[in-house]
């Protein structure tokens, strides 16, 4: 895909055609981006298909959100943690709430527990949008589940900013369904058989890890980060090249 084709992408459906043009995605988007935080953000560049996930930093990122719709709801928490195959960077992780413009849903508050008083003194997202990227420079981002956060904070800053973000990411939920398939058995198939849960907790439950409160951004990304890392460990090999992995 030539540079010139790129469009403003927010549906993971069109990010996902991407794929192996990421690196050429970037150097346009670095050229025509107007906010000079999004500039920076794609000068720092992104790992070339080619590279082996062993060499790839990453970053392990997690929304609690006041919904499931992209277009109606937003961010009100996020959680960041940094890490690599050998090692988990909780002093560089953060965790950050967020002020959403619409009253939060007591649907919501259920799921994630944050209230209006959690979040009556938080920043707006463009606030620490800077510290964000900073962040997620240079990494690919690892989530569980990619259709919540390439989406929500392309949307985000969308409303704010007049112009979209988006990157490549790994998607544990989607290589956690590609490994129960591949090992389901051939009875299994004939019969029907489900495949497992493919939840947050029930992924680590098969790895032996242990469980964690759900629901927390900076808790679920923690835990994303380790699943990769054990998903990594049993199906493939530190030598997978990331085209192999990412969307």
């Amino acid at each position: 895909m030539k540079a010139s084709n790129f469009e403003q992408p927010v549906s993971s459906a069109h990010l996902d055609n991407i794929n192996s043009s990421w690196p050429d995605y970037y150097d346009h988007q670095a050229v025509i981006s107007k906010d000079e935080r999004l500039q920076r953000f794609y000068q720092a560049g992104v790992a070339t298909p080619e590279t082996i996930i062993a060499n790839t930093p990453m970053v392990a990122m997690d929304f609690e959100t006041t919904g499931l719709s992209v277009e109606e709801d937003e961010i009100v928490s996020i959680g960041v943690v940094p890490f690599s195959l050998q090692r988990i960077f909780c002093r560089e992780s953060r965790h950050w709430l967020v002020k959403p413009a619409n009253k939060l849903q007591e649907s919501s508050v259920v799921i994630h527990g944050i209230t209006h008083s959690d979040i009556n003194t938080a920043p707006d997202l463009e606030l620490i949008l800077e510290e964000i990227l900073k962040l997620l420079a240079s990494k690919l981002v690892v989530v569980h589940y990619r259709f919540i956060e390439r989406e929500f904070l392309a949307r985000a800053l969308l409303r704010r900013l007049g112009e979209s973000i988006a990157f490549p990411v790994i998607d544990t939920m989607d290589l956690e369904q590609r490994i129960l398939v591949k090992n389901q058995r051939l009875i299994d198939r004939v019969l029907g058989k489900p495949l497992g849960s493919l939840r947050l907790g029930d992924c680590r439950t098969r790895y032996g890890l242990p469980q964690y409160q759900a629901h927390h951004a900076l808790t679920d990304a923690l835990a994303t980060a380790e699943l990769f890392q054990a998903q990594v460990a049993h199906f493939f090999t530190p030598d997978t090249p990331v085209k192999e992995l990412w969307y």
